[in-house]
């Protein structure tokens, strides 16, 4: 504001000084006529200079005293000209020079400068009304563009508030913040030819990264979308996720992308506005008409000079998260259209698992895309890139864990040994997953592998994480449940009030409560930090052999040997549903993960699946040929999974029933298995002394757990999945 002022007064000192001096020059004009022409070129040059002040100080008083861009520049330029102003005026206005004439009259007055110095003068007054001038050019210029702005401003506010967005479905969403990119030295070759294909003009408009669960997808559409964000070249992010609202579906999926556009692009701002405008209801329109109006019409509307921040890149992981198949391939129809835009160079990243569905919208756009198999890369790719991020975790894994003990504690400088990291690649390829998997177990279990937590008096039968992972609760038939510290195995309660075996134990979704069966017929409800019995449910006529929590803990589950299972409210104690159906023991029930539907494993050698609201039975899976032990869903709910005393586990579709995969290897038994929280892997427990773990999408099994003594009994994974842990009839396994 200071420098506002000094440019204000500095405008008026030189608009009057101008005046002055062209009234003088005006005077000399009268009265001097052998120098008219040099009177002419100093009074047309002042003339511009109070001209040009004049429009510095209409500036001023239209930006209300506020400061321009060019203050500086504009105070010295006018400074100067008001001091040849004002030293042109005294020249011109000399006493002397008008007490000489005075005695031969006013007619006699004398012109003060020769030609040489009008042309100094006149030439330095230039200098200063060009100053002025550009200056003046600037400042408008600027205020034009701050106007401009402020209306760009307002137009792009106006329509992201109008757009829905799914929550978290960006990149550099809060959700996302903590999942990983790509190590520095993996993915080399695969990031470049992304790169390359995006830069190139002549590229089709669509890659398609496609792999089975596990090979690293998103973690690549994460370290591509950030390495495009640092060059400007990112227009949009949407990372599904099923079962997190908006993220799951195509109902909001070109209103995010084109929110992001907006911010990112805001070139397209007016055109969407545009379509909003002319139609207020098009966010809730067909995805058809969303992506033509908004996306492909306002990046269409864009003038040729968009060209300057080509290529814009729009990212969609995991499409195959997206709930509706027809939706997905829709959208892929759409997108292959982005080849039509005259003027701008779009292009679209999408990943997936290589599911039936995407696999068809693929094959209905062929030779509009372009495609990269992550399983199929050659495998000594795959090893020298899972090779380095092992080396590189593990060495971190080993500073911290040295940091955070004794230094008769510390792992050697060596650790791990090549041959170590040699055996966890090759357990590992082609699954990232796999050894993201293997890194974290060792990360989290700061005691290392094999700890065995000791302190039961009897046979271990069930083993639960906690939903943070930094405790394991088991089940004994010693008659209690023993609650354990994660990072140093210690026992930190004792559940006593059973009168027989506890069979089963499970977590509330909070952790603040744990469930207990026993075959003492009952179900108890413990508080986790006292070891206070808070609730008992009775009601079952022979042992209780299974339970679990629904997702919001509102409600208890529990199977039994009297052929039923029954659902009890948490709070009340209060049985208020029983499912009947099988024919013989159900030795476990699981939810699925929104709670609408309970699997029950039984000694019929079936599984069932019912609806948890009505208790009706809508699905029967028959094919074990002998009793089925356990029982659980995926993630997703999509698949249930089922272990027997046939010694297999079997996959099985939740529509339809079909069996999709068997997977065999275990020589006896199989009493408990777990699914991964992305559902990539399952793990196993059986009779035969090991915990087997298998990749869910070929059956193969990648890793055999071995060092129990006696029949495991149970299997859990933490909810990150990055543990896994096994109850033996005479010992818990923590982490392996």
């Amino acid at each position: 504001m200071a420098e506002g002022l000094g440019v204000a007064a500095s405008v008026i000192a030189v608009v009057d000084l101008s005046a002055k001096v062209i009234s003088l020059c005006s005077q000399y004009y009268r009265d001097v006529k052998n120098a008219r022409n040099d009177i002419t070129r100093l009074e047309r040059e002042v003339s511009n200079l109070q001209h040009a002040s004049k429009g510095v100080q209409q500036l001023l008083d239209d930006h209300k005293g506020g400061k321009l861009e060019t203050s500086q520049k504009l105070s010295d330029a006018l400074t100067d000209g008001s001091s040849q102003l004002e030293k042109l005026e005294q020249q011109l206005s000399s006493k002397t020079i008008r007490k000489a004439m005075s005695r031969v009259g006013i007619r006699a007055l004398k012109w003060p400068f020769e030609s040489k110095d009008v042309e100094k003068i006149v030439q330095d007054l230039g200098r200063c009304t060009q100053m002025i001038s550009l200056g003046l050019q600037v400042d408008q210029t600027a205020i034009l563009l701050k106007l401009d702005q402020s209306l760009v401003d307002i137009d792009r506010k106006t329509v992201l508030d109008k757009l829905p967005i799914a929550k978290g479905a960006a990149f550099d969403s809060y959700a996302e913040e903590h999942n990983p990119t790509c190590h520095q030295d993996t993915r080399i070759e695969l990031l470049r030819d992304i790169f390359d294909w995006a830069v190139n003009p002549h590229a089709e408009a669509i890659f398609w990264l496609n792999g089975m669960a596990g090979t690293g997808k998103s973690t690549i559409s994460r370290t591509v979308a950030r390495a495009f964000a640092e060059t400007d070249h990112l227009g949009a992010s949407f990372f599904f996720k099923r079962g997190e609202g908006d993220r799951g579906t195509m109902a909001t999926f070109f209103t995010t992308i084109a929110a992001q556009l907006v911010l990112k692009k805001p070139a397209c701002t007016s055109h969407i506005k545009n379509a909003i405008d002319t139609d207020p209801n098009i966010v809730g329109k067909t995805m058809r008409e969303q992506f033509e109006k908004l996306i492909l019409e306002p990046l269409s509307g864009i003038s040729p000079s968009a060209q300057k921040f080509s290529p814009v890149v729009i990212i969609v992981d995991a499409l195959d998260e997206c709930e509706r198949e027809e939706d997905v391939k829709l959208m892929i129809s759409l997108f292959s259209r982005a080849k039509t835009l005259q003027h701008l160079q779009l292009r679209i990243f999408v990943t997936s698992r290589p599911e039936l569905p995407i696999r068809l919208g693929f094959k209905a756009i062929k030779g509009t895309y372009q495609d990269l198999v992550l399983h199929e890369i050659p495998e000594p790719v795959v090893e020298h890139d899972i090779s380095a991020f092992l080396r590189h975790e593990l060495a971190e894994i080993r500073d911290t864990y040295n940091g955070s003990v004794s230094e008769d504690r510390h792992l050697p400088r060596t650790w791990p040994d090549q041959s170590s990291i040699k055996i966890l690649t090759e357990m590992a390829i082609p699954l990232f997953i796999f050894a993201a998997t293997s890194e974290d177990s060792v990360e989290l279990s700061k005691f290392l592998v094999d700890a065995t937590l000791e302190g039961h008096n009897d046979r271990v039968s069930s083993v639960a994480f906690s939903h943070d992972s930094a405790l394991i609760a088991s089940a004994s038939s010693d008659k209690t449940v023993r609650l354990w510290r994660t990072d140093t195995g210690d026992c930190v309660q004792i559940f006593e009030g059973h009168n027989n075996w506890v069979t089963s134990v499970a977590f509330s979704h909070d952790s603040a409560l744990i469930a207990s069966a026993s075959y003492d017929k009952t179900v108890r409800l413990w508080h986790t930090d006292t070891g206070d019995c808070v609730q008992i449910f009775e009601g079952h006529n022979d042992r209780v052999t299974s339970i679990a929590f629904s997702h919001d803990s509102a409600f208890i589950m529990s199977a039994s040997d009297d052929k039923t299972i029954r659902l009890w409210r948490t709070d009340t104690g209060n049985c208020v549903q029983i499912f009947k159906g099988h024919s013989n023991s159900v030795g476990m029930a699981a939810f699925s993960y929104d709670s609408a539907f309970i699997a029950s494993a039984s000694r019929d050698k079936t599984v069932r699946l019912w609806r948890t609201d009505t208790g009706d039975c809508v699905q029967i899976f028959e094919g074990h040929n002998d009793w089925v032990l356990s029982v659980t869903f995926s993630h997703d709910s999509a698949f249930v999974a089922s272990a027997s005393y046939d010694k297999t586990v079997r996959l099985w579709r939740t529509d339809t029933g079909n069996c999709v995969q068997i997977f065999e290897g275990h020589n006896s038994c199989v009493n408990s298995i777990a699914f991964s929280h992305d559902s990539a892997l399952i793990t196993s427990a059986s009779d035969d002394k090991t915990v087997r773990l298998w990749r869910t999408d070929t059956d193969d099994c990648v890793q055999i757990f071995e060092g129990h003594n006696n029949h495991v009994l149970s299997v859990a994974f933490s909810y990150d999945s990055a543990l896994i842990a096994s109850a033996c009839y005479d010992e818990l396994q923590a982490p392996e």
